[in-house]
This record gives structure tokens, C-alpha cells and sequence, in this order.
């Protein structure tokens, strides 16, 4: 395969899908720009609230029935989808690095992980079972059985366009829901490909649908009484009003909000291997990642300081940035240029605040003939405060902050400070230090000499704090308690 083979040939123009058909929407026509070459590659459709209302209708129609579908059943859809999914596994990674920007092996990451929740999703006949218990009573018996409860939507984001989705939707299918995917406006093309290969997998009309638009969109889908619960990630401004608004209309909720992640680095730590992985926390996926390395917190002495900030400004300057479709890019765009203008806001902001920027993304150099509108370079600071604005707030983008701590203890007072608890890693070569981390800090997602602790499908992925509103999280089994509800029975017979 050539190395910029590009699987959009031509501009499309997405539709929704509902109801088992694909359908043009009389909503107005926005451009998709693939973030490295701004070219045009897709229009897709801000959906009316009459759109919303069909998609609505649809699945609520076809719940009764594909309730009544046996499991196994159910799942035999999801093992087609797996099937086509997996000979379609590098269409779809190459539509996710034109469309978001990320590059093609972190693109295979990512189509990789959503597959695997769908391959969870199909033990649904097992991870669906309820419980009994004989003789609760002379002659009594009781048993709890869990049942679907109708339509769920699922408003994804952008950073991963392809996967997010996938923490959620095959569950609701798996275990007799329906559901209404909304994708993230800015990258949407992934979903409808996944579309195309959920109507070829045999799902039922309105069994799984997928409507695009923006906010308002979102608000049709979070107002609309037919629903009973929705999936978010995204910022936590938006994931606190979702929440909010679920709880107002009593529907279910999953509200993933932003990260602000702390990797501790003792000074026991094996360098030769910390830092690769520390390039790809924080450089991966061009920073635009809710489990990314935001502030590397150095505990050590003056010595070991300086032979880790010269080891990982060395790795950071040595990234090869570029189109992503090219097998030897190490890191690609912003996925826009509203996002690179956010980023360069910060920058401006620590420099500002007093903060040391020894390596300057600002001034970047990329592989390849390309308009730079999205690109920025690794960006590094030191001499960073925890009271400091690039050490506090969500930044979305290749910037690292370097902070000193004099121990583990301070280490973690300093994680605490942060209103987010989404994730935070340690690397040491002491088990006594990990068991500490990992008991004391407040943070759902932990790492151990690991710099992205992200979870597998068949563990939840957690969260903390401003990082995670609700009581149940995406994937494993809590998403399929979060899918159906106990129902308790307790019998008789003469």
C-alpha cells in the first residue's frame, strides 16, 4: 500500500442514518477539512429537530421487537459487525488520520480499541446474566433478571472519532437497547463507515442510527422524553450540563469531562525507558488526548533533574511531525485551527505568568509541503508552579509542563490540588512507592510505569472529580448495568 494512500478520493456528502436507511438531511452543509492538507474531504449536515424526532420514533419502534431478540441473536450481528470491521481495519484507520489529523499507527490504535469493545459486547449471553437464590423462604425463591429499557444516545467527541462510540453503543445493541449516535461534527466520517458496516452486518431498522449536527442536536437528543439515558465525552463544562439536564429530565447518564493528568517521575525510575514512554503520553495524538501527560511532576535531586529535563527535551525536539497517512510521522496537526489558536493562547499564558518555555512548538518544522494552519510543535516549560494557569487548565495540545516536587508526599499534594481526577501515572522502580500512589491519589484511571493508563474494554474506564459525572462507567461491566435494570422477582408455587 503506498505510504499516502488516501481512501477519500472525492468530497462527500454525509447522511443520516435512520431507520435502516440512509437519508439526506434538509439541515445546512458544513465542511470537513482533513487538519494536514485543508483540503475539503466531506460536507456533513447540522440535522433539523424533525431529524432528531425520526431517529427518535425509529429505534423507539423497533425496541419492542429487538428486545425480544435472543441474545445470542443480538450477538450474532455483533460478530458479523466484528468480522467486517477487522477486513475494513485499514480504510477505516487512514478515514480517521484524514479526518482528525492523528497518525496512521495511532489511527490503528484507536480502530484497534473500538473493535475490542465490540468483541466485549458479544459475551452479552454471560455478562447480562442475573442472579438466584433458592429457598429465601420455605418454599420461596428469588431471583434478579436484567432488562433493557428502550433508547440511549451517545454524543461523541472529537479526539477520537472512531472509538469513543464504541465504549458504548455495542452494549446498548448487546443487551436489547437501541441506540442514536451523534458524531462529533468536526470529524464524522468514521461513523458513517462504521454505519455502512452496521447496516451490513444484518442490525434491524432503527435498531442503530446515527444523526450528526452539533449542540443542538445534542440538546434535541438530551430533551427528548423518548430517551432514557445518554453517553458523553467531552469537556467538562458541557459534561456538567448534561448531567445537569439528565437529571432534571430523569434520564441515565455517562458524562466523561476533561483531565488535567500529573505523571510523578522518581528519581529510582529507569530513564532509557520512561521517556519513550513519556513522549507518547504527552506528544500522542497531538496532546488531544483526555488520558494524555499533562504536567510531569520530577521528584529529585538537583542532579537527576537536570539528566531528566535534558533527556526528555532531547527525545521532544527529535519528534517527526507531519501528514499522519506518512508511516514515518511521528505526530500530526491540531484537528483544528480553533484548537491550535486555543493552544497558542496558553503558551502566551505561561510565558506570561513566568513560566520557562525551553522548547518552543511555536516554531515548527514538518515533513512534507503543507499548509502549517494546524501544526505545532512539542512544546516544553519548566519552571512551572502548580498555582500557574498551564499547570491548572485543560490545554488539549502538545505542551508539557515540568514541575519539581521534594517528595512523594508533595507529589500528591500537588495532584490534589487539580479539580480533575481523570488519571495519573508513576514511574519508579520501588513497589512500596507505587502501592502508595496508587491507594492515596484521587484519580480514576492510574499508571504504573505505564504513561497512559487507559483502560481495556473489559474494564471500566474511570474517573474522578471534574473528570466524570454519574455513577457507572463506559465499557465492561458497569456499562451493562448502566444499559439495563434490576428487576427483582420473588416466587411461590401451591
Amino acid at each position: 500500500m503506498a505510504i499516502l494512500e488516501e481512501p477519500i478520493k472525492e468530497v462527500l456528502v454525509l447522511k443520516n442514518y435512520i431507520d435502516g436507511e440512509w437519508v439526506e438531511s434538509e439541515g445546512e452543509l458544513h465542511d470537513i477539512v482533513n487538519p494536514a492538507t485543508r483540503k475539503v474531504i466531506a460536507k456533513a449536515p447540522s440535522s433539523t429537530e424533525k431529524e432528531v424526532d425520526e431517529a427518535v420514533k425509529a429505534a423507539n419502534q423497533a425496541f419492542p421487537e429487538w428486545r425480544k431478540t435472543t441474545p445470542l441473536a443480538r450477538c450474532r450481528c455483533l460478530f458479523r459487525l466484528k468480522e467486517l470491521l477487522e477486513e475494513n481495519f485499514e480504510e477505516l484507520s487512514r478515514i480517521q488520520t484524514m479526518e482528525h489529523g492523528k497518525t496512521i499507527d495511532e489511527s490503528r490504535g484507536e480502530t484497534r480499541r473500538g473493535i475490542e469493545n465490540v468483541e466485549v459486547a458479544t459475551g452479552i449471553p454471560s455478562l447480562m446474566m442475573g442472579e438466584t437464590l433458592e429457598d429465601i423462604a420455605t418454599g420461596i425463591d428469588e431471583y434478579l433478571i436484567r432488562q433493557p429499557l428502550g433508547v440511549f444516545s451517545c454524543i461523541a467527541p472529537f479526539n477520537f472519532p472512531f472509538m469513543v462510540p464504541l465504549w458504548f453503543a455495542p452494549y446498548a445493541v448487546a443487551t436489547g437497547n437501541c441506540v442514536i449516535v451523534k458524531p462529533s461534527p468536526r470529524d464524522p466520517i468514521s461513523q458513517v463507515k462504521l454505519g455502512e458496516l452496521v447496516d451490513e452486518a444484518g442490525f434491524p431498522p432503527g435498531v442503530w442510527n446515527i444523526i450528526h449536527g452539533g449542540g443542538e442536536v445534542a440538546r434535541a437528543l438530551l430533551e427528548n422524553k423518548d430517551i432514557k439515558g445518554a453517553c458523553f465525552v467531552g469537556s467538562t463544562p458541557v459534561a456538567k450540563e448534561i448531567y445537569k439536564k439528565c437529571g432534571e429530565v430523569g434520564k441515565r447518564v455517562i458524562a466523561q469531562g476533561g483531565a488535567k493528568n500529573f505523571i510523578v517521575i522518581m528519581s529510582d525510575a529507569d530513564l532509557e525507558k520512561t521517556i519513550p514512554a513519556l513522549m507518547t503520553s504527552f506528544y500522542g495524538n497531538t496532546g488531544q488526548r483526555c488520558l494524555s501527560g499533562a504536567n510531569a511532576l520530577v521528584v529529585g535531586d538537583d542532579a537527576f533533574y537536570k539528566k531528566f529535563l535534558q533527556e526528555f527535551v532531547d527525545a521532544a525536539s527529535k519528534i517527526k511531525i507531519g501528514y499522519g497517512l506518512d508511516e514515518g510521522i511521528q505526530m500530526g496537526p491540531m484537528q483544528s485551527e480553533e484548537g491550535k489558536r486555543r493552544v497558542l493562547g496558553f503558551i502566551e499564558k505561561g510565558i506570561e505568568e513566568g513560566a520557562k518555555i525551553i522548547l518552543d512548538g511555536r516554531k515548527v518544522e514538518i515533513k512534507g509541503n503543507y499548509p502549517l494552519d494546524c501544526f505545532l510543535g512539542p512544546t516544553v516549560f519548566e519552571n512551572v508552579k502548580p498555582y500557574m494557569t498551564i499547570a491548572k487548565e485543560e490545554i488539549f495540545g502538545p505542551v508539557a509542563s515540568i514541575i519539581r516536587a521534594k517528595s512523594l508526599d508533595e507529589a500528591i499534594d500537588i495532584i490534589h490540588t487539580s479539580r480533575y481526577g481523570n488519571a495519573a501515572c508513576i514511574f519508579t522502580s520501588s513497589g512500596k512507592t507505587a502501592r502508595e500512589f496508587q491507594y492515596r491519589v484521587q484519580c480514576g484511571n492510574i499508571g504504573i510505569n505505564i504513561g497512559i493508563a487507559a483502560p481495556m474494554a473489559f474494564f471500566p474506564f474511570s474517573g474522578m472529580k471534574d473528570s466524570f459525572f454519574g455513577i457507572l462507567h463506559g465499557q465492561g461491566k458497569e456499562v451493562i448495568r448502566f444499559f439495563t435494570e434490576s428487576k427483582v422477582v420473588i416466587q411461590r408455587w401451591w
